[in-house]
C-alpha cells in the first residue's frame, strides 16, 4: 500500500498513536493487504475507520504486524493506526441524546465499541478485540519481538468436526506426529530457510524460528505451534508441509533439516493450504525497548524487500 501524501497527514505532534488488535476469520479475505477490487481485511477495516472519521475529514490507513496471506485467519493480529487528537475526540464523545452523565473517559472503548458497530460486531468475520493509547515508540510491524502460528490438521485418527472445517485441514492418512515433532524440532534456530519460501526478488529469507513443534489434542487432531522472530512468504504452510511429508512416510525425520542446505526452493513437499493456519499472537519488548526495537528492525530491513506471512 502507498504511503501517504504527507501533505494531507497532519503534524505528528497533532496526532496519536492507537494499537489494535484484530480477530478475523480469513475464508472470505483476500489476504490482509488492501487490493483494488477485492475484499480485504486491511480494506475492510480502513473503510470502517473512514465511515466513523468521514465528518472530520480523515482516512486513516494501519499498520499491521503481518500481512497474512488470502485464507489465513488471525486471533491476535496487532496494527497501529494514527489519528488526529481532535478527530478522535470528536468521534468519540457522547451522542446526542445519549443519557446524562460524565463524558467518557475512555476513548479507547468507545473507538472499539464504535468501528465494531460499523463492522457488524455480532456476525462479523473481522472484529476489533483491543483498542489500546500506544506507548511511546510502538510500531506494530517494526516493534515486534515475534510472531506465534498454529495449523490445525485432522488426519484419520482425528475427529472430523464440521464445525471446525474452516480452520482445519482434513487429511485421508494417519499422520506419524512423533516423526513431525522430530523433524519441526531440528528447523529450529537461525537458518536461511530459502528452501520453504516463496523467492520475491530482494528479499531475505534468513529467519529465527524460535520454537516448532507438534501435539494431538484431545479431539486426535494435530496441531502445530510455531513461533519466530518474523516468517517469509508462504514459510508457514512449508515447513508444515514438509512436516507432513515426514508423517506419511514419504520423507525421513531428518530431511527437512538436510533441505536447508540447498538454499533455494524445493518440491520435496506439497504446501499445505491456507485455512488451517491461524497467527494467535505477536509479541513485543518492554515498554521502554520499542522503539529500540523497532529503529534496528527498521535498519535490518531497509537492506531487503520484506515478504508476505503465510
Amino acid at each position: 500500500m502507498p504511503e501517504p501524501d504527507p501533505e494531507t497527514v497532519a503534524s505528528p505532534d497533532d496526532l496519536v498513536r492507537v494499537r489494535l488488535g484484530i480477530a478475523y476469520d480469513g475464508t472470505s479475505f483476500s489476504g490482509w493487504s488492501r487490493q483494488p477490487g477485492l475484499r480485504t481485511v486491511q480494506g475492510v477495516l480502513e473503510e470502517a475507520f473512514g465511515t466513523l472519521f468521514r465528518r472530520a475529514g480523515v482516512a486513516p490507513w494501519l499498520t499491521v504486524a503481518g500481512r497474512t496471506d488470502a485464507g489465513v485467519h488471525a486471533t491476535g493480529q496487532v496494527a497501529h493506526v494514527d489519528l488526529p487528537i481532535a478527530a478522535l475526540a470528536d468521534v468519540t464523545r457522547p451522542k446526542r441524546g445519549a443519557v446524562e452523565g460524565p463524558p467518557a473517559v475512555d476513548p479507547a472503548a468507545v473507538l472499539k465499541k464504535r468501528i465494531n458497530g460499523i463492522l457488524g460486531s455480532r456476525d462479523a468475520d473481522v472484529v476489533l478485540t483491543g483498542v489500546a493509547l500506544a506507548p511511546a515508540g510502538f510500531d506494530a510491524r517494526f516493534s515486534a519481538s515475534w510472531r506465534r502460528y498454529e495449523y490445525r490438521i485432522a488426519d484419520a485418527a482425528a475427529v472430523h468436526d464440521p464445525l471446525q472445517r474452516l480452520r482445519t485441514v482434513w487429511h485421508p492418512r494417519s499422520l506419524d506426529s512423533a516423526a513431525m515433532d522430530a523433524a519441526a524440532r531440528s528447523l529450529l534456530g537461525l537458518r536461511d530457510f530459502a528452501a520453504y519460501c516463496k523467492p520475491r526478488e530482494g528479499a531475505t529469507t534468513i529467519r529465527t524460528l524460535q520454537a516448532f513443534g507438534w501435539a494431538r489434542g484431545a479431539d486426535r487432531v494435530l496441531t502445530a505451534s510455531l513461533q519466530a522472530d518474523a516468517f517469509c512468504h508462504s514459510m508457514v504452510r512449508a515447513l508444515v508441509g514438509a512436516c507432513v511429508a515426514v508423517g506419511e512416510g514419504r520423507l525421513g525425520p531428518e530431511e527437512p533439516e538436510a533441505l536447508l542446505h540447498a538454499a533455494e526452493r524445493t518440491s520435496a513437499f506439497v504446501v499445505m493450504p491456507a485455512r488451517g493456519l491461524v497467527l494467535t499472537e505477536v509479541g513485543y519488548p518492554p515498554d521502554d525497548e520499542l522503539e529500540q526495537r523497532a529503529t534496528l528492525t527498521r535498519a535490518r530491513r531497509e537492506l531487503h524487500v520484506d515478504g508476505v506471512v503465510g
